[in-house]
């Protein structure tokens, strides 16, 4: 390059980073256990009009920034010269797919602006490589452009590079003052019908559905998705119970052959003669019986986590259930994302049902810090979505 472009102003970074952060999102379900990613094109200079848009669409397809030349040239618009803002740093090596850097390169892109490094060694090193054959490159952060939604696309992937763990969201419905059932357990339905369908939206995006014994109990759950436009994959329905009393004509149960069903119980539950036939039931019925360490008072959860991973390739993980499970989820640490309704009800009773318990927190220095991502009115009840503080 012989004139330096130098940077896009913060303001127009940070929006064309957004705007590629809700491409991203329209794939959610399709793509992992690959990240999100979306990428906007645009012109170089004079208008910097928005010239091809593109988002990675589903495993093993193209990359967002093959998707996004692909659409400017549908568009008639030759891409050279253009500048890519793309929510991850281009990756550098052969996958599924060809490295990104090289489509930007054979397409005679001048700038590139990502928002996040590639957390991923054998693919990282991209924008190094893209400065190194003349193309201007920066850092949304360093240009103080930072985009909230855009950074929080690459972090389930990140968890499952760094731990082997997968991505866990926690769902719950609750009242404005904090309860998500009254005293006698009685919870159908704290939120609306809007705030359902889009659970069982987002259990036809995520590979498991995770509850306990008392939500089995209690309201027993088929938990799959339901009047969904499009299932984008089935859930397995993951139940604790330690002591394997699951009842052979509960709904999990009986979908078991339809929808795939595991049971985690303690192990010497899961070996012991008096459960056999228990076990030989459950395994007619299509449920998978399997055993895991107990901890002083749950099964572990991470042990049960990282099954799911190793064993079926779980990448993401819903949890449904009561405030017992939920208080173990915090207190290990386990919990990613929150996903929350908040109704316009006011309960004022305390001994109605709270989020979750068996936790000690004596100050507020012991409880779980989350970050507010995002908000949304849905019929009469808000949405808010939260991640773990970084």
């Amino acid at each position: 390059m012989t004139n330096r472009l130098g940077p896009p102003p913060a303001f127009r970074a940070r929006a064309m980073l957004d705007l590629a952060a809700r491409l991203a999102l329209r794939a959610a379900g399709n793509v992992e256990p690959n990240p999100l990613v979306g990428c906007v094109l645009t012109r170089t200079g004079g208008d910097e009009a928005i010239i091809g848009l593109g988002h990675h669409r589903v495993f093993g397809g193209l990359h967002a920034e093959r998707e996004a030349l692909a659409d400017c040239r549908t568009r008639g618009i030759d891409p050279r010269g253009c500048t890519a803002y793309v929510t991850l740093e281009p990756c550098n090596a052969q996958g599924k797919q060809p490295a990104c850097v090289d489509a930007l390169l054979e397409a005679g892109a001048a700038r590139v602006v990502y928002a996040t490094r590639d957390p991923n060694p054998p693919k990282a090193g991209g924008a190094d490589r893209l400065r190194a054959r003349g193309l201007e490159v920066y850092f949304a952060p360093d240009l103080g452009a930072r985009s909230a939604l855009a950074e929080s696309l690459i972090e389930p992937f990140a968890k499952r590079l760094a731990t082997g763990l997968p991505w866990v969201i926690v769902k719950w419905a609750q009242t404005i003052d904090g309860r998500i059932a009254t005293r006698t357990g009685e919870s159908k339905w704290i939120s609306g019908p809007m705030a359902r369908r889009r659970v069982h939206r987002l259990r036809g995006r995520v590979d498991a559905v995770l509850t306990g014994m008392g939500t089995i109990l209690a309201d027993d759950p088929l938990l799959t998705a339901r009047d969904v436009r499009r299932v984008r994959r089935v859930a397995r329905r993951v139940v604790l119970d330690t002591e394997l009393s699951i009842p052979l004509d509960c709904a999990i149960v009986r979908s078991a052959r339809e929808t795939p069903a595991t049971v985690f119980c303690d192990p010497s539950i899961a070996r012991a003669e008096i459960t056999a036939q228990k076990r030989w039931a459950l395994g007619e019925a299509g449920v998978e019986v399997l055993g895991i360490t107990p901890t002083r008072s749950h099964l572990d959860l991470t042990v049960a986590l990282r099954t799911l991973a190793e064993k079926h390739g779980v990448s993401t993980v819903l949890v449904e259930a009561g405030s017992g499970l939920m208080g173990a989820m915090f207190e290990q640490d386990l919990v990613d994302e929150a996903v929350v309704y908040v109704a316009p009800l006011v309960l004022g009773d305390e001994a109605a049902r709270s989020v979750a318990t068996g936790r000690v927190a004596s100050t507020l220095s012991m409880g779980r810090a989350m970050r507010l991502l995002w908000s949304k009115r849905v019929g009469p009840d808000v949405e808010l979505v939260y991640r773990r503080a970084r």
